[in-house]
């Protein structure tokens, strides 16, 4: 292949990797998506393809549906225990953050809800409300009508918008909104946690890779009193992390997060959806093998000083 198609695929690496992770919740899922797409441009007749960027679209977005209906992908989503690979903020593969509809559909919160779509409903929603693809685009890059498409994005908005549960904050907010609950949940004091928390707040750990199952908590007091226990520090867990890290306070996947650190490594992130000015979901996702891309971004940025200097 020539330099000119290697540029020309280059080029349009960052926007099929964002399209990808959307698609597939996993930032390596999206490269390995993206790098067979490489391989098939590679192997392409390019002087009968009219529009690339249109072909290259199509390519990683049925790569992607090919590894959504995959029978490893079903038996990891059927049962609901697998949560997004978290992007730190300024993460290329976070993709246009332009509009409210590019910026949210790559929140844990929707991403999860895109997992009760059909893999179709979830491509014409995210080439359409990310990439903002017409119907006539959408239906070239996945064989349908254009009614069946406009159908497809209705269906899957109307789920979308009725599942929701957070709010979009902005940056200073976000630190606001980290600040109060690593207080709260440091201070070994539930009531203080269960005051930020909404009246039907949830929260959803992945237990640190340790957990067969995602554990799950739906009353405030519980969650409270489970983010105050996974809050508290003790030798056997400083033992457990390889030493004390410290706790910052960040933006990952859009929303206000906690991240813990130790030698430039994140041992883990605390994710929260906002309600008005409570949190109404929490998420924790401390498995090592679904944090290695958000140590990478993490080195590659500065960053606050440390809400908590050694946990």
């Amino acid at each position: 292949m020539d330099a000119a198609a290697v540029e020309l695929f280059e080029a349009n690496r960052a926007r099929l990797a964002s399209l990808a992770y959307r698609l597939l919740g996993s930032a390596a899922d999206a490269d390995d998506a993206v790098q067979d797409a490489f391989l098939r441009w590679q192997a392409a007749d390019q002087e009968h393809i009219e529009v690339p960027e249109a072909w290259l679209t199509k390519v990683v977005t049925n790569l992607s549906l090919d590894r959504l209906r995959s029978a490893r992908a079903r038996r990891e989503r059927a049962v609901g225990d697998w949560l997004p690979e978290p992007l730190l903020e300024g993460d290329p593969m976070l993709g246009p953050a332009e509009t409210f509809e590019q910026r949210e559909s790559v929140t844990l919160a929707v991403l999860l809800l895109m997992e009760r779509l059909s893999p179709v409903e979830r491509a014409v929603y995210v080439l359409r409300e990310a990439f903002s693809h017409s119907h006539a685009e959408i239906a070239a890059i996945l064989d349908l009508t254009e009614a069946a498409s406009q159908q497809h994005a209705h269906r899957a908005r109307r789920r979308i918008m009725a599942a929701r549960n957070g709010e979009e904050v902005d940056r200073a907010s976000a630190r606001r909104i980290v600040e109060a609950f690593v207080d709260a949940a440091s201070s070994g004091r539930t009531e203080r946690l269960v005051a930020l928390l909404t009246d039907d707040a949830t929260a959803v750990t992945d237990g640190a890779g340790m957990a067969t199952k995602l554990l799950r908590y739906s009353v405030p007091e519980r969650i409270a009193s489970v983010l105050r226990a996974g809050f508290n520090p003790t030798p056997a867990k400083r033992k457990l992390a390889g030493g004390s890290p410290s706790i910052h306070a960040g933006l990952v996947n859009g929303s206000p997060a906690v991240i813990a650190v130790l030698d430039g490594r994140v041992l883990g992130t605390v994710v929260l959806e906002v309600r008005g000015d409570r949190i109404s979901a929490v998420r924790g996702i401390a498995t090592p093998d679904r944090l290695g891309r958000l140590t990478e971004e993490w080195g590659r940025h500065d960053h606050d000083d440390p809400l908590i200097t050694s946990w």
